[in-house]
């Protein structure tokens, strides 16, 4: 194994350490990950909800909010029509229990059974025959095209609210919520399915106060040497949508010859101690001109008593946003920013029931397997938090089942422990049990449901195992014709819902994107693609797309369909494309990424503080990875249930014996090291939890004995 310690200068930590007030051990990890940008920086050092970006940066999201709350006013009935994964399921509980709290008369589904991904006809048609006449596609809808267009024609209007790429055409629907199109105005695209609807959620609690639609301006004047600068900008709906700046020196204008006066008229104009703004426009305009302020530093210091009596020259300067800005902060930027945080709080926008539904974002996020960048970070890692001090209903009910209650939970018990229980209902037909599960009020029938969920998840597993002696042979075959880069199975008895399972092992397993078909009674063929060693899987399905009847997906995990009939056209074409495929040029050798080397000093249960501030751990953020040398083993077991594989190691490090795990390693022992060598090693620091007692221990990645 190769050991990368990337190179970083010192002058980085430094500038790392003072400006944003981190541990010169934490800004060397941020260095070497190339987290250096303010914007990066902020999400992995704050996690207050204050940083998420405002859901009505979505271009659409205005009109999503008015005909949600049209149909509320007129008593229609809304059809939330979700996914069968955990994405699609905690989408369809959050929208569904937030519609309901605004006293909508909402239903829901979820494809059940053989029904094929996506909002159907059927779906449109039932809805319509009871009288509904608004859809909420979540997770799902982007290209449902057919089925949005019939919807229109049935007189149902659609919302869509999903985060698939999107096609060339779009569905004709009343509003789109998805950060991946073009011209979402979102700043930030890899938002999962649920991130997206707790977006539209938040977004409709926010209509229910008096700054909905408000158009406010907020306006500051100061002093410049000889003139004075006078700063405005707008906002609606807690968004910035324009600003101004003009530097006048007293007596040489009139307002008329600014663009102040267009930018300002009409407008509520709320300043920052009031006298003192117009004593300084006076000076600028003369006592001709008549301003119309409200000053809110008094209510806003009644809220935030910390700002009370402070300048905004002051408050700019403690702002924790500012520090994250590329750019010099404004006394306006400080004064917008606490604004915000005073609508936020006057409002309880974020309270007990948005702890709970983080719960499900976390659960959505990391399930579907999104980047954990920028407010993705946030999203998750209070959603964590939330957990761990009261699992909301239905999560509650799995930890016990899984003998989690009591344990500190992360993103490995979530990824491992609860997402396969919810998505196991899926893939065995049954996901309305999940959405049922975590929507039920009745805790007795929470429990039932839970013993069915658990249930098919071991049914799954068996299944799985079942299915490997059959997939696993086909796929080697196909190894050969598919120039040796795709590995490819088709076959009557996979069952439906394990093709991405199959998928997914396949590619791991030889290292190559996987497809793998079942077939349907009804003659569709359906498939799951998951890629390997950074494959865009596009590059498989857009020369494919007039042979699908539907597709879609992400850049490494995708599904498609078709008729039967095409299988054999479906199986020359990919054949061809296979050989074209190019994966990036990688070493034979493999290789770990250093993040810190750690002194023996250093090597204290503390560590467990710094990895808890930098999770969470997941797609595009693994765990820290640290290196510490001349280690000296003291202990060392050999472990394992049936066969002896792994090995239990316990190093000598000063003042800090550590116990170390090095997995599938047990024949190095006396070959590579022996008790007493001295050792280099590489490794992650972890929780053992045994018996309600939490100890530290390291995860080994390799050791290397050093010279005596």
């Amino acid at each position: 194994m190769k050991w990368n310690k990337k190179d970083i200068g010192n002058e980085i930590v430094r500038e790392l350490h003072s400006r944003y007030g981190c541990d010169y051990l934490t800004a060397s990890i941020l260095a070497r990950r190339g987290i250096v940008e303010g914007e990066d920086v902020l999400f992995w050092l704050e996690d207050d909800l204050r940083y998420l970006h405002n859901p009505f940066l979505f271009s659409e999201m205005e009109d999503a909010v008015d005909r949600i709350l049209d149909a509320k006013d007129e008593g229609e009935k809304v059809l939330v029509f979700g996914d069968r994964d955990v994405d699609g399921i905690t989408s369809t509980t959050l929208i569904c229990q937030a519609l309901a709290d605004l006293g909508i008369d909402v239903s829901w589904k979820v494809p059940s059974g053989n029904d094929p991904y996506g909002l159907t006809m059927e779906a449109v048609e039932a809805h319509a025959a009871a009288y509904g006449s608004l859809i909420i596609t979540v997770d799902n809808g982007i290209s449902c095209i057919q089925e949005i267009a019939k919807a229109n024609e049935l007189g149902i209007d659609v919302i869509v609210v999903d985060h698939h790429n999107p096609q060339d055409e779009l569905p004709e629907a009343v509003a789109i919520i998805n950060p991946k199109l073009e011209d979402s105005g979102y700043p930030f695209r890899d938002l999962a399915g649920c991130a997206v609807a707790w977006k539209l959620v938040q977004a409709l609690r926010f209509a229910k106060t008096e700054l909905y639609k408000q158009q406010l301006c907020l306006l500051n004047v100061r002093p410049a040497n000889e003139s004075y600068v006078i700063e405005a900008l707008k906002t609606v709906n807690m968004a910035e949508t324009a600003r101004i700046s003009e530097t006048i020196v007293p007596g040489m204008v009139s307002i008329s010859q600014t663009r102040l006066l267009p930018f300002l008229q009409g407008q509520q104009i709320l300043v920052w101690d009031e006298a003192m703004q117009k004593k300084q426009l006076e000076r600028i305009f003369g006592k001709g001109v008549e301003f119309h302020f409200l000053d809110i530093s008094t209510q806003v210091s009644k809220l935030i008593p910390a700002v009370r009596g402070m300048t905004l020259l002051r408050l700019k300067d403690l702002s924790r946003i500012g520090r994250y800005q590329d750019r010099a902060m404004s006394e306006l930027d400080g004064f917008f920013n606490i604004f915000v945080t005073y609508a936020q709080k006057q409002n309880a926008l974020f309270g007990e029931r948005e702890s709970e539904e983080l719960q499900l974002v976390a659960l959505g996020t990391l399930a579907d397997l999104m980047p954990l960048t920028n407010e993705n970070r946030i999203l998750v890692r209070k959603g964590l938090a939330a957990l761990n001090e009261k699992p909301r209903a239905g999560i509650a009910e799995l930890l016990a089942k899984q003998n989690l209650t009591g344990k500190r939970i992360g993103t490995t018990d979530l990824s491992w422990q609860i997402t396969p229980a919810i998505n196991a209902t899926g893939r065995m037909g049954k996901p309305e049990l999940a959405v049922q599960l975590l929507m039920s009020e009745d805790p007795k029938e929470r429990i039932k449901l839970t013993e069915e969920v658990v249930r098919l998840n071991t049914d799954r597993k068996q299944l799985g195992t079942d299915s490997w002696s059959i997939v696993e042979p086909l796929a080697k075959e196909s190894l050969n014709t598919l120039s040796g880069k795709l590995v490819f199975a088709a076959s009557p008895e996979i069952h439906r819902g394990i093709t991405g399972i199959m998928a997914n092992r396949l590619s791991s397993c030889f290292r190559v994107p996987a497809i793998v078909i079942c077939f349907m009674e009804d003659g569709t063929a359906i498939g799951s693609m998951r890629s390997a060693r950074g494959y865009h899987l596009d590059n498989l399905l857009a020369p494919c797309a007039d042979l699908f009847l539907d597709h879609g997906g992400h850049a490494y995990a995708a599904g498609f369909s078709f008729t039967k009939d095409r299988l054999d056209e479906f199986r020359e074409r990919i054949t061809r494309l296979a050989a074209s495929i190019e994966f990036p040029d990688t070493s034979e050798e493999e290789e770990v990424l250093i993040d810190a080397e750690l002194p023996h000093g250093y090597m204290t249960p503390s560590l467990l503080e710094l990895t808890d501030r930098l999770e969470p751990y997941g797609e595009g953020n693994d765990q820290i990875i640290f290196m510490s040398r001349r280690m000296r083993i003291i202990a060392a077991d050999i472990m394992g249930k049936t066969e002896k594989l792994h090995l239990k190691l316990t190093f000598d490090c000063g003042a800090f014996k550590w116990p170390g795990i090095f997995w599938q390693a047990a024949e190095r022992l006396n070959r590579d090291f022996c008790i007493g060598d001295t050792v280099d090693a590489v490794f992650q620091v972890q929780r053992n939890t045994f018996n309600g007692a939490e100890t530290p221990q390291l995860i080994l990645q390799d050791i290397k004995r050093t010279a005596s």
